[in-house]
């Protein structure tokens, strides 16, 4: 089979995030940006829906139906869902026949153990990969934002995903210093349901706590703060009610997670060899995943750090991209 010519060949890079899921073909680029969600029957345990059609469902399926989501904090929690979901987007994307050797390349946290890469492998092989292989996410991120990975002079990352943030320091094509901390997206979504309990005794669904963070979310003060009507049921009487919510609130909620983000990005800056620190402060820090979108979360980062903060292009994709950068370019197949 191997020797067969290349045209049977065929390689897609996979970016298996906690809240989203994104595909990239070789030769094709990003085919495919679903969330990682799987609507299950069950009695049966069987996946009925994937993908954007199973988010639809969250929180609003009848009794028989469940929405799972399989990854968390960035790694598989739900190892029978997750298959049906990779196996879902493997197909979509790659048209496998008999005759084609499938290699698959999909980028992990760094901080997973050898046991959940097993488990993101096995997978990927069940799924129909002929060769399957795990990316370090800091590594894909860094590249698909176009730093100069490759040389010999500090990149730093900061990828705030929906699970995770990874914050690397990378040099010459390798991770000089990273950490993973299990802080992302949907816990800036759970700190805001915590908090219209708490202050309000209103219980607010994942989506509605989402569509908060996301139309009035901010990490500094803004200059004009911005307020959003959202609906949610009393905690006291169970009827539903509309409340006016601020973005000093949020940010208020979001308080305790931005400092733990801040945290990892200065214990990263402080192991980080005096030469390349150097580096960085010409560089500065580049920061992609979807959470990097909070309003004002590279002015809160730089002026804790005092280092130039930038988000990357297309943060949403920067890990994705990466992948597709690792199958396109010859030099990264080594690594």
């Amino acid at each position: 089979m191997k020797r067969l010519p290349t045209f049977f060949s065929n390689a897609i890079g996979i970016d298996l995030g906690t809240a989203n899921t994104l595909v990239y073909v070789k030769d094709r680029g990003i085919v495919m940006r679903e969330p990682s969600v799987v609507a299950i029957h069950n009695d049966t345990r069987k996946p009925i829906a994937v993908g954007n059609e199973a988010k639809a469902m969250l929180g609003r399926t009848p009794g028989s139906i469940t929405a799972i989501r399989p990854m968390k904090d960035g790694v598989i929690a739900d190892f029978e869902i997750s298959e049906h979901m990779l196996r879902y987007f493997i197909n979509k994307a790659a048209r496998k026949s008999f005759f084609t050797h499938l290699t698959v390349k999909i980028a992990v946290p760094y901080g997973i153990t050898g046991v959940e890469k097993r488990a993101v492998l096995d997978s990927a092989y069940r799924a129909g990969a002929n060769e399957a292989e795990t990316i370090p996410e800091p590594i894909a991120s860094a590249l698909g934002v176009g730093l100069p990975v490759g040389e010999p002079a500090a990149s730093m990352i900061v990828d705030i995903g929906g699970g995770t943030t990874e914050v690397a320091i990378l040099s010459i094509g390798g991770i000089v210093y990273a950490r993973s901390i299990r802080v992302g997206g949907d816990e800036f979504d759970a700190s805001i349901t915590n908090y219209v309990k708490r202050a309000y005794n209103l219980i607010i669904g994942e989506r509605t706590a989402e569509e908060i963070k996301i139309q009035i979310g901010s990490a500094v003060p803004l200059v004009q703060e911005l307020t959003l009507e959202v609906k949610g049921r009393d905690a006291m009487s169970g009827l539903p009610r509309p409340l006016y919510i601020s973005s000093q609130e949020v940010r208020e909620a979001l308080v305790e997670n931005l400092n733990a983000i801040i945290d990892a990005v200065k214990t990263s800056l402080e192991r980080c060899p005096p030469e390349l620190a150097a580096d960085l402060v010409d560089r500065g820090i580049a920061l992609a995943g979807g959470s990097s979108l909070l309003r004002g979360i590279d002015k809160l980062i730089s002026d804790a750090t005092g280092i130039p903060v930038f988000v990357g292009d297309d943060p949403l994709c920067a890990v994705v991209n990466g992948t597709g950068i690792y199958i396109e370019d010859e030099r990264w197949h080594s690594h």
